[in-house]
């Protein structure tokens, strides 16, 4: 994931180029926290009419919690990130994420938000006016969900090795192919797919000839086979196959080949919103955490008061609140215009890090009870740890920063 902006210039020192990378996005920080606050309260008024014994429900049987989503449309915050004039809300990434965040930190897992919330954005950015109101004006009630294919299992985390090919066939395509690892797919009304119109072995660099189209999930041709995945979410996994589907020319976003810089548009909104599915996550396991720490006194006193205890609940914390931190300055980024790919980077990595270690804070707290499903706190497990692995595994992101930021060889 090359980002030339934070590439040190032949003879920069290391040291200058870490702290341009501080200074980079100017913003106004007490109108971005005003932005969040307007959000948050408003998303608490929906999440307040869901248990989490619900959500629960939802994730046990794999069904899709239409209630909790419809509830959203009806509040107009699914319209988040659509500019008003199009019959959206308005708002950016720092509203999106601060929705995604509250939601989580009340037990609700909702990742087709997260799906239908990334997948907008390149058609939102390139899409023409008819593309816009053909796939994305639907999302902003609900009547429509998005999803996003672009993993595939022979090429994995290089998806310039992808082989899905959308090859021109009168005024349209016809695509073949297939992905994996695809969240939600039977539960989007149509998906969001990165596709070469140019195969890898035909183009001069590797980030040439990468296209993207909008795909309905019940088209001919298209297939979905559910994977053996359980991540603790509503919706299950999906290996699609595409077997000669056929589609109109609307159905690709900006121009043929040139579809790199909308898909990394769609990932680093990705990454924030992972991120605040993981502070979010991790706050509602401490949350939990500190509540039983309080009451459980096996010894005659709180074993909150233990500082084993108090001080592994306290460095989750902290941590939380760093990849917060870092999750809204991307955002801002984001939404400003600037480059937000190192720092959309950095938060994940820092907030799946984070959710993962207040998870298991949690179940440390709670001794035995924590691994009882009725505890609720074993039952976040699977969802902070695959953080760590998705949207694109930390490793990688490591190999981003010390290459790129650091300036050091690639190490892959």
């Amino acid at each position: 994931m090359a980002n030339a902006t934070y590439l040190p210039r032949r003879g920069e020192r290391k040291e200058e180029t870490i702290m341009s990378i501080a200074s980079e996005a100017q913003f106004d920080q007490a109108r971005v926290a005003e932005r969040m606050r307007d959000i948050r309260e408003a998303t608490r008024v929906v999440s307040e009419g869901f248990s989490r014994e619900y959500m629960r429900e939802c994730i046990d049987n794999h069904r899709f919690p239409q209630e909790a989503w419809e509830a959203l449309g009806e509040y107009g915050l699914l319209g988040i990130t659509i500019p008003e004039d199009l019959g959206g809300s308005g708002g950016g990434q720092v509203e999106l994420v601060a929705l995604m965040e509250t939601l989580a930190e009340a037990g609700l897992v909702l990742p087709m938000l997260l799906l239908t919330g990334f997948a907008r954005v390149p058609i939102i950015r390139n899409g023409t006016p008819r593309q816009i109101e053909r796939f994305v004006k639907p999302t902003i009630s609900g009547a429509e969900k998005l999803c996003f294919a672009i993993t595939e299992p022979d090429a994995g985390t290089n998806s310039f090795a992808m082989s899905t090919l959308a090859t021109p066939d009168g005024d349209g395509y016809r695509l073949t192919g297939r992905k994996v690892f695809i969240s939600g797919a039977a539960d989007a009304d149509r998906m969001l797919v990165v596709a070469r119109t140019q195969k890898a072995g035909e183009v001069k660099r590797r980030t040439e000839g990468m296209s993207l189209f909008v795909v309905d999930t019940d088209a001919p041709g298209v297939e979905l086979q559910p994977l053996n995945i359980d991540v603790g979410w509503p919706e299950r996994q999906y290996l699609v196959f595409f077997d000669d589907v056929k589609l109109d020319a609307g159905r690709l976003i900006g121009n043929p080949g040139q579809g790199l810089a909308g898909m990394f548009e769609a990932l680093n909104s990705e990454r924030l919103l992972v991120t605040a599915m993981s502070v979010g996550l991790g706050n509602y396991a401490l949350k939990k955490a500190v509540a039983y720490a309080n009451e459980r006194k096996p010894f005659g006193t709180p074993i909150g008061g233990y500082q084993a205890i108090q001080h592994r609940l306290a460095e989750a914390k902290a941590e939380l609140e760093a990849a917060r931190l870092m999750m809204i300055h991307a955002a801002a980024t984001f939404d400003a215009g600037s480059d937000a790919g190192t720092h959309a980077n950095m938060a994940k990595l820092l907030g799946s890090r984070a959710a993962v270690k207040a998870v298991e804070a949690a179940l440390q707290t709670h001794g035995g009870y924590g691994f009882d499903r009725d505890y609720d706190i074993i039952t976040l497990w699977p969802s902070a740890r695959l953080m760590e692995v998705a949207p694109i595994n930390n490793e990688m992101l490591l190999n981003y920063i010390g290459e790129h930021v650091l300036g050091l060889p690639k190490s892959y």
